[in-house]
């Protein structure tokens, strides 16, 4: 099946400021960032927005920084950069795991850390990692920024916390320490497929090997992404 998409406005962001500015004042707008999910569903007729708006040109929005107390991934981040990270291959396998199982390379190459958490499909599977490591999600808006904790940021599906004229910037998650690490595990018919379940699990161990916290993510296993709070 083939759907023409309807009409809309097409504009390209060069700030975050004029990002945040567009989606407050264009009607019905949406974030352009890798596109692998919202063309897909403009071409399908599942979202018919007025107005989109190309991050893509926004500079210093494609990083992996674990300088401080956290990492922190620029919404911009491709998913194909995650699979090709030393950095994210050694200290954050959980991560590397699912980056990897994300669809094929042709999706990875565009689609990006940022767009695949505020797509919220319930097939997502950063959104499970994110739960997972419990991250933070950083969104500017009119007002500032704000930062929002991953437990609290799927709301639904297809729907987060972010307004419609805040702009998501960066994802944290806390650093990794000795003893830490996880691993991402995901049914599927075929290769590329999205989930029939997936499941994140991060783990903390002392010196002892005795478990001091665990963090479990869920893909596919409601309507939305969901932290297993009972058996963590």
């Amino acid at each position: 099946m083939f759907v023409i998409p309807d009409r809309f406005s097409y504009t390209v962001a060069h700030s975050v400021e004029e990002a945040v500015e567009l989606l407050h004042t264009l009607e019905d707008s949406k974030v352009l960032a890798g596109g692998q999910s919202l063309i897909p569903f403009m071409k399908l007729g599942y979202a018919s927005p007025k107005s989109l708006v190309d991050i893509n040109r926004i500079p210093n929005l494609d990083y992996l920084d674990d300088s401080g107390e956290w990492l922190k991934i620029g919404t911009l981040t491709r998913i194909s950069r995650l699979c090709d990270s030393e950095l994210i291959a050694k200290d954050y396998p959980l991560i590397h795991d699912a980056a990897l199982q994300i669809a094929d390379p042709l999706v990875r190459n565009l689609g990006t850390f940022g767009g695949n958490v505020c797509h919220a499909d319930m097939g997502n599977d950063l959104p499970a990692v994110c739960l997972a490591m419990n991250a933070e999600m950083v969104a500017s808006g009119p007002s500032g920024q704000r930062v929002l904790a991953a437990k609290d940021f799927f709301v639904d599906r297809f729907t987060t916390l972010l307004a419609s004229d805040e702009l998501h910037t960066e994802v944290r998650i806390p650093k990794n320490r000795r003893g830490c690490g996880g691993a991402y595990l995901k049914l599927e018919r075929r290769v590329g497929d999205y989930a029939i379940i997936g499941v994140a699990a991060q783990l903390e161990v002392d010196g002892d090997g005795v478990c001091r916290s665990v963090g479990i993510g869920l893909t596919a296993a409601s309507t939305k992404p969901i932290k297993a709070s009972e058996a963590e």
